[in-house]
């Protein structure tokens, strides 16, 4: 009899990738694939360490799994395991602790599915950064995560991946191209390309993200592709250009700025200071008037003082960004800034922050309202319960139009219309079909 897995994925978009491939391990003669929400006989939770909201997100999950089925067997996987093993092992019901790269062998230490009396660890100490394994999701036909870079060498004073994952490396453009190929084969119409710093593509190979740019969208049948977070000192002109001059590459680009302060920033160990972020987005902003244009912020970094964070708000206020991320500072262990004086109280950083999101939906909503009117070809999903359909549009505004048989899955040219509650917006179909 087959066994059900369901896989748990916390964190970035790169993750989502790694769990789809390490899902595609599993033999499907022995295992059966079911949704986490669904009563399974193993789930493998892969994690998080970025902030240790994530780390308890991993310790909840565990827990709701184990409520579910108390025989369940319980792999805890991934960054998580790999820099906080011993804490990750002493979660009540865990049985299996996996390692960055142990995390894509998962189904053969899964041969005897039983509660263990103690869990078993395989966490390498040392992150072997010459290998990097390719990922992409499946399973989903509007969109997949490619994985095009893995690792990061900027080491900034808060971070943890560069201890979890290594240096920055990536695979050829060739491969590339060739695992694009197949994912264009299943049906997908839009590849998102992620790495925990795809700016840095191309360090291990010679090559460039310009360069991989201009080759994938060559690749024939491929409808879409987008962008995932990328570092502002890496957003050259070239694939502003590209971006701009090319149909297939979207008009989205989302920037980690974290502080508007440059003093923060030097304490934070960017690459960058302030006038770099402005020029880009500037930038952006001429070239591709109806860019979405998103940036990261980091609130209540130790040292930062209402003078910093104000000018952190009056930059930001200053330039014609779409939406903001807003994160609250969490020392992570092993990290120079978890060592930093200047602590910042929870309920400032919870102040400061709802000042941050306020921000944002401003800007978000000032950007939907410009769009009203405007038509824009959207890639459609599911339908929902209140009989609409949803999908994004190039420039990363949610639309939703009534459903009609054959749209799913389908990109079509939408006119937007009014405003939602739910910070997306109502849009309508027109007659022509833009795929």
């Amino acid at each position: 009899m087959k066994r059900k897995v369901a896989f748990h994925t916390l964190g970035c978009k790169l993750n989502f990738a790694e769990t789809s491939t390490i899902a595609r391990t599993f033999p499907q003669e022995r295992f059966e694939r079911v949704s986490a929400d669904s009563h399974a006989d193993i789930y493998v939770i892969n994690t998080c360490t970025v902030t240790d909201a994530a780390d308890r997100k991993c310790r909840q999950a565990v827990r709701k799994f184990i409520h579910r089925n108390p025989d369940a067997f319980i792999a805890v996987v991934g960054c998580y395991a790999q820099l906080r093993k011993e804490e990750a092992a002493a979660i009540e019901g865990v049985d299996l602790v996996l390692g960055t790269y142990e995390k894509f062998d998962v189904a053969s230490y899964i041969d005897n599915i039983g509660k263990h009396a103690a869990p078993d660890i395989h966490s390498c100490e040392r992150i072997d950064t010459g290998d990097f394994i390719s990922s992409w999701s499946a399973g989903d036909r509007t969109r997949s995560f490619l994985k095009v870079q893995d690792g990061c060498d900027y080491h900034c004073s808060y971070c943890t991946v560069p201890l979890a994952r290594g240096d920055s490396r990536n695979p050829p453009i060739a491969t590339v191209i060739s695992e694009a190929r197949q994912i264009v084969d299943s049906g997908v119409k839009e590849i998102i390309l992620t790495g925990v710093n795809v700016g840095d593509f191309g360090k291990s190979t010679g090559e460039t993200l310009e360069q991989l740019l201009m080759q994938l969208v060559k690749v024939e049948g491929l409808q879409r592709l987008r962008l995932s977070s990328i570092e502002p000192n890496l957003v050259t002109d070239p694939i502003i250009d590209l971006v701009a001059s090319e149909k297939v590459l979207l008009p989205h680009i989302h920037m980690p700025l974290q502080s508007g302060s440059d003093r923060i920033l030097g304490l934070m160990r960017r690459r960058y200071r302030r006038e770099v972020f402005r020029d880009r987005v500037l930038s952006i902003r001429e070239k591709i008037p109806h860019a979405g244009i998103g940036a990261d912020v980091i609130v209540g970094f130790p040292g930062e003082t209402e003078e910093d964070h104000a000018d952190t708000l009056s930059f930001l206020w200053s330039l014609p960004l779409s939406y903001l991320h807003v994160f609250a500072f969490s020392p992570r262990p092993g990290t120079p800034a978890a060592e930093l004086p200047g602590r910042v109280s929870k309920q400032e950083k919870e102040k400061r922050s709802r000042q941050l999101i306020k921000l944002s939906e401003s800007r978000r909503m000032q950007f939907m309202r410009n769009a009203s009117g405007t038509l824009h070809e959207v890639l459609l999903e599911k339908r929902g319960a209140d009989g609409m359909v949803g999908g994004l549009t190039g420039n990363y505004i949610r639309v939703h139009i009534p459903w009609e048989k054959g749209l799913s899955g389908s990109v079509r040219q939408v006119r937007l219309t009014t405003l939602r509650d739910d910070a997306s917006m109502n849009g309508e179909l027109t007659d022509s079909v833009a795929q």
